[in-house]
């Protein structure tokens, strides 16, 4: 539920002004200044989204950067248009979270709200406002589930993830890289990490991690 006014969206746009690259950060729907309801979203919605903006808004070889459940939607976005893909830099990226991950995590009570009311509400670490878990975006979910067969993208692949992310394991980006046709993918594990890496020495990694990417790509 992070929008494109989070630390890592605005850092890396305030690098791109200084190095005299474009930069694109949008909202999905239900997200940030974006119209709609979380809980009316799902994946297939929100790559659709960023599929839109860069048809729309955008020209050329583009680098993804998803972080979290952004980092599915890069993936899903890159499948959709991969003649536009230069790169792809994923943080904490949770592709199949969804099925691999919170299918378990939710209680039989829980479960049992969802398919009463369609969604069900549970509390955040990252802010006052609670996760809106739909039925929806289980559902979809399994239908974008991309950990299971090989994801044919040959671009070059960054993936930074903290070994002390207590929401996505660290194991996740060892399987987005085994299942990866591209052999250019490359994974930095942060030993203190957690789920975030929004801290000013992430953010540092980040920017590192970006302008590698661009200059093998120039």
């Amino acid at each position: 539920m992070s929008d494109m006014d989070g630390g890592k969206a605005l850092h890396l746009e305030e690098y791109c002004k200084k190095r005299g690259n474009a930069f694109l950060r949008f909202d999905c729907q239900g997200h940030g200044h974006s119209d709609g309801l979380f809980k009316d979203g799902h994946l297939s919605r929100w790559s659709d989204d960023a599929v839109d903006v860069l048809d729309q808004l955008s020209d050329g070889p583009q680098i993804l950067v998803g972080s979290s459940m952004g980092g599915w939607n890069m993936l899903l976005t890159a499948l959709k248009r991969p003649e536009r893909i230069a790169a792809l830099l994923g943080i904490a990226a949770a592709p199949d979270f969804t099925e691999d991950l919170m299918m378990n995590d939710l209680t039989p009570e829980q479960h049992h709200i969802i398919n009463e009311q369609g969604y069900v509400e549970i509390p955040s670490d990252y802010g006052d406002d609670p996760y809106v878990i739909s039925k929806a975006l289980l559902d979809d979910g399994r239908e974008n589930l991309l950990l299971r067969r090989p994801i044919e993208l040959d671009v070059p692949v960054r993936l930074i993830h903290g070994m002390k992310d207590a929401d996505v394991p660290w194991q996740t980006a060892l399987r987005i890289q085994e299942m990866m046709t591209s052999t250019d993918v490359e994974i930095q594990f942060v030993k203190n990490g957690d789920h975030r890496l929004s801290e000013d020495h992430d953010l540092d990694r980040l920017t590192r991690a970006l302008e590698a990417l661009l200059q093998q790509i120039e």
